[in-house]
């Protein structure tokens, strides 16, 4: 019988894998590369989630890998906005057209049917092989005349988020920086198109995707490495490669896979208080979250709600009103509890501000 781990004990191996138990001492490279992306639909997150992250984490790194073209932004897992670094963008995009295609699909159908997909997605390429940034608007306004069908929306949407693999440009992303979502190719930004997928079925991009994800999210259930990607066809790369990896249960009897040598801390490790940005894929990334927030705050995890941790879990919510970070508790905190919320967010607030404002307002612990 595979070892049971108990939901404390995921939380900490969670937490590990996150850099969220110890700040990591690494690139801030390495530390994207490790976490398989960032969110990044709000383009200032990802600088929060990785000031959480690493040690003496400077803003202006993450900026000169955008500009340097080390990292993008693009439409990856789940279809949403993710910074990737360089090579995993070229590695796994083609993997992920499929999907990427079919839920744009879903979302526009009716607007949609009857169009010729590859004759739009070469017209979409011809029109953007100049390298010229555009907005989704930009590329959909140009080719609505033959494709008067469909609105602005829908066409800008099917073009920039699927057909044609595209990167958002800097500004766009840079830290304390505005501007709009300008949209180029991503084989003009890097140099060269996205690896092809095998012709032979095989699927090495599965199985490596299965390993990163293990890395950074294990132990893990099959339908929690689908929720972080939202590919089909998993099945087939976990059979692939389960002779290298390990199994346990939860609580519940779901089958846990991981890698052999992965931490799982002890779970009674500590687990320092941690700011999360909106959308962090530490919660995100599984389809079973209970292992980090509890089932009645589910919801804040989609609605864009910046969180904090405490003892491993969302406690509070935290947002920045006039350079003051003010934190709601979503449940009672002890005394020590709430000193640690507020020297936690007052050194948010010293990064936030360049070191100008500390200030820190904690509210009344929830009954």
């Amino acid at each position: 019988m595979a070892a049971v781990l108990s939901a404390r004990a995921l939380n900490r191996a969670t937490l590990a894998r996150q850099l969220l138990l110890d700040r990591a001492d690494v690139p801030v490279l390495d530390a994207v590369a490790h976490l398989g992306g960032l969110q990044a639909q709000e383009p200032q997150e990802p600088y929060l989630g990785l000031w959480s992250r690493l040690r003496a984490f400077e803003p202006a790194l993450l900026a000169d890998l955008l500009t340097g073209r080390s990292v993008v932004r693009t439409h990856l897992m789940r279809r949403t906005v993710h910074l990737v670094t360089a090579a995993d963008a070229l590695a796994w995009r083609s993997r992920h057209d499929a999907m990427l295609r079919q839920r744009v699909i879903a979302v526009y159908r009716s607007e949609l049917d009857g169009t010729d997909l590859g004759e739009l997605a070469a017209a979409g390429r011809a029109l953007m092989a100049d390298g010229e940034p555009r907005t989704m608007p930009d590329v959909a306004r140009a080719l609505a005349g033959r494709w008067p069908g469909p609105g602005t929306r829908a066409l800008g949407e099917i073009l920039v988020a699927a057909l044609v693999p595209t990167v958002q440009v800097p500004p766009r992303g840079l830290w304390r920086t505005k501007g709009g979502a300008r949209n180029v190719p991503l084989a003009h930004w890097l140099g060269r198109e996205a690896d092809p997928l095998p012709s032979d079925g095989s699927d090495p991009v599965g199985q490596a995707l299965l390993r990163r994800y293990l890395a950074a999210y294990g132990p893990a259930a099959s339908a929690d490495l689908r929720a972080w990607c939202g590919l089909a066809g998993l099945p087939a790369a976990v059979s692939a490669i389960r002779e290298e990896l390990v199994s346990f249960r939860d609580e519940r009897g779901r089958e846990l896979l991981d890698l052999p040598d992965a931490p799982r801390p002890d779970p009674d490790t500590p687990a320092p208080v941690r700011f999360l940005p909106a959308f962090d894929n530490a919660i995100l990334g599984y389809h079973d979250r209970g292992r980090i927030i509890d089932d009645h705050h589910r919801g804040l995890s989609v609605a864009g709600e910046r969180v904090v941790l405490v003892n491993g879990r969302v406690a509070a919510t935290w947002r920045t009103e006039s350079s003051t970070v003010t934190i709601t508790p979503l449940t009672r905190l002890s005394a020590s509890d709430r000193t640690a919320v507020a020297e936690e967010g007052r050194q948010m607030a010293l990064f936030l501000s360049d070191k100008e404002s500390d200030g820190v307002r904690v509210g009344a612990s929830a009954e």
